[in-house]
C-alpha cells in the first residue's frame, strides 16, 4: 500500500509492506490548487520512481482541498496511471492527521501552509471548519503568517517608521532592499502561496526572539486555530479530542500554547499535538475501510 500525504508545499509518499513503511520520499505539491495540473503530474511521476513500483494493492491519498467528489475524482485521476489496478481512495488531508493521532473520533486542525479543521463524532456525522483556501481565509496558516508580515512591514513603512526586526527578515529573505518593493513582489507571478507560507518563520523567530508584534501574529494565529477547532466542535456536540498538526501546529510551541489556552477557555482541556506525520494515519483509516 502506498499513503500520500498532498499539501500545499509538498507531497509525501510512503510505501508499506506488512504495516511497515519500507520506502519515504517527498517531492514538490501535487496539489493542483497550489500548482498546475501539468506540475502536479510531473511530481506525482517523480514521486512514484522513488518509492517503487510493482502490484500496489491500494492508494489512500490525503490532500487539502478536497472538498468534493469531484476533487477527489480529479486527484484520483493523476494517480491513476502510476498504479494499475489498485484501489485508489482520497481524502481531505485533515482525515490523515485525526486518525495520526490515534482517534477515531474528535477533531483535526491543520496549521501548514494553510488552516482546517474537520472532525466526527461517535455517529459518525462530519463537520469541518475553514478549509477555504488563502484567497478566502486560511487564518493561522503559514501563509497567514507571511502574508501578515508583509502587511506590518508596509503599516511601518507608511508611518515613517524605520524597518525593525521583523521587516529587516523579510527583506534580507526577499533579497529586496525597500518596504515598499514588498507590494510588487507581492502581487507578482514569481511568487505565491508557497513563497510567503515560507516566510512564516521569519515571524516565529522574531516572536521567539522577544519582537512583541511578532509574538502577537503568531498567538493570534493559535487563537485564530482554536476558533476553527470550536466550531467543529460545537457541530458535533463533542469535546474533543482535539488534535493540531502539520508544520506550524507540530513545531511551533507558542502558537501550540495560544491554541491550547483559547480552547480552554471554551472548555475543552483534551488537546494534542500530532507526534508523527499524518501520512502514517493512512494505516488506521484503512484498517477502518475494514
Amino acid at each position: 500500500m502506498i499513503g500520500l500525504d498532498i499539501g500545499g508545499t509538498k507531497t509525501r509518499g510512503v510505501r508499506f509492506e506488512n504495516g511497515q513503511a519500507v520506502a519515504d520520499e517527498s517531492v514538490g505539491s501535487s496539489n493542483v490548487q497550489n500548482v498546475s495540473r501539468d506540475e502536479a503530474a510531473r511530481h506525482l511521476a517523480e514521486l512514484f520512481a522513488k518509492i517503487g513500483g510493482g502490484v500496489i494493492a491500494q492508494v489512500y491519498a490525503g490532500a487539502g482541498g478536497i472538498d468534493t467528489d469531484e476533487d477527489a475524482a480529479a486527484l484520483a485521476a493523476l494517480i491513476a496511471p502510476h498504479v494499475p489496478g489498485a484501489k485508489i481512495t482520497v481524502v481531505h488531508d485533515s482525515r490523515l492527521l485525526l486518525a495520526a493521532g490515534g482517534a477515531s473520533t474528535g477533531v483535526a486542525v491543520i496549521a501548514g501552509t494553510g488552516s482546517a479543521a474537520w472532525g466526527r463524532n461517535a455517529s459518525g456525522e462530519e463537520a469541518r471548519a475553514g478549509g477555504w483556501g488563502y484567497l478566502l481565509g486560511d487564518e493561522g496558516s503559514g501563509y497567514w503568517l507571511g502574508r501578515e508580515a508583509v502587511r506590518h512591514s508596509l503599516r511601518r513603512m507608511n508611518q515613517g517608521l524605520e524597518p525593525d526586526e521583523l521587516t529587516t527578515a523579510l527583506l534580507q529573505s526577499c533579497t529586496i532592499d525597500d518596504p515598499n518593493k514588498l507590494i510588487a513582489l507581492f502581487h507578482s507571478p514569481d511568487t505565491g502561496r508557497r513563497y510567503w507560507a515560507q516566510r512564516a518563520r521569519l515571524v516565529v523567530e522574531a516572536a521567539d526572539a522577544g519582537h512583541a508584534p511578532s509574538q502577537a501574529l503568531v498567538e493570534q494565529a493559535g487563537r485564530d486555530l482554536a476558533g476553527l477547532a470550536a466550531q467543529a466542535l460545537r457541530k458535533l456536540g463533542i469535546k474533543g479530542p482535539v488534535i493540531l498538526g502539520s508544520g506550524l501546529g507540530m513545531n511551533v510551541a507558542r502558537l501550540q500554547e495560544s491554541f491550547r489556552r483559547s480552547l480552554a477557555a471554551e472548555g475543552v482541556t483534551d488537546v494534542r499535538v500530532l507526534e508523527k506525520d499524518p501520512v502514517f494515519g493512512v494505516l488506521q483509516l484503512v484498517a477502518e475501510q475494514g
